[in-house]
């Protein structure tokens, strides 16, 4: 059987997308991991399913890259709703079904062919863990959040992967980002359970990185810088400690589209 898939990055976060709107497609939780392995696939972050919805425009469902179903991915969020867009699924604005329910989604109006600002709406955060050196809080997705002098110098992966398997956070595990504040943004550097490296940049982890941001410098809106590029996350927090209205805007590239024989 021969499919299609569309290549998407947005920060250099990077996904297949297929559209199985028709129902059409069933993939293995291990075709998922090869098609997204680097050098033996087409290489990506994670897989995203565009899939048909009765209550909103189209349904996302999102594996990792290790070939498992997982929670809400920010940039996949954004990725697929220029996909959504540029497919003529959607217009600009849209409503899509995805993990952690009902997310909207807005093309801005600085938009190429293959590159667009894309804002999209993300879950109200409604607990934000302290303890004595890091915060935990979900975004559609678990997150540990350490703040370090020195970000750069961090070694993500070998820290990361400590936290990712402590006790603290099984069975299910958790993300986790380091970062570094200054008086105009912050700078996250994520490592992704499920990829089992630092990607490029995590939406879900830089929105845990601005609220948390938010409790030092209360600062509504952050600047958030990563190795693959910048973010502005907003959001409107509550008395009772709940962040609702957030927003996570940045780019959204289509890359390239292509086919492949799978198994039938």
């Amino acid at each position: 059987m021969k499919i299609n898939f569309w290549k998407y990055q947005g920060n250099g976060n990077d996904f297949v997308i297929l559209d199985n709107r028709n129902g059409d497609i069933d993939l293995s939780n291990e075709l998922i991991k090869r098609m997204c392995t680097r050098r033996f696939g087409v290489g990506a972050d994670g897989l995203i399913i565009i899939a048909a919805s009765a209550e909103s425009d189209f349904e996302m469902i999102y594996y990792n890259s290790d070939g498992a179903l997982s929670s809400m991915c920010g940039n996949g969020g954004r990725c697929a709703a220029m996909f959504a867009f540029l497919q003529g699924i959607s217009g600009n604005e849209m409503i899509f079904s995805a993990y952690d329910g009902l997310h909207k989604a807005v093309i801005e109006d600085r938009c190429a062919d293959r590159l667009c600002d894309v804002s999209l709406s993300m879950a109200d955060v409604v607990d934000v863990e302290k303890e004595d050196n890091f915060y935990f809080l979900n975004t559609g997705s678990p997150h540990y959040v350490e703040f370090v002098p020195r970000v750069a110098e961090i070694d993500v992966v070998a820290e990361g992967k400590k936290t990712r398997y402590s006790e603290r956070f099984m069975p299910g595990g958790t993300n986790v980002n380091f970062v570094e504040m200054d008086d105009d943004r912050i700078f996250v550097r994520t490592y992704e359970r499920g990829v089992e490296d630092e990607t490029l940049s995590c939406g879900t982890g830089v929105t845990a990185s601005a609220i948390v941001a938010y409790l030092i410098n209360s600062k509504t809106s952050q600047l958030v810088h990563t190795t693959g590029g910048e973010f502005v996350v907003s959001f409107e927090p509550e008395e009772d400690g709940i962040f609702k209205n957030v927003w996570l805007r940045g780019p959204a590239e289509f890359v390239f589209k292509g086919s492949m024989e799978i198994p039938a």
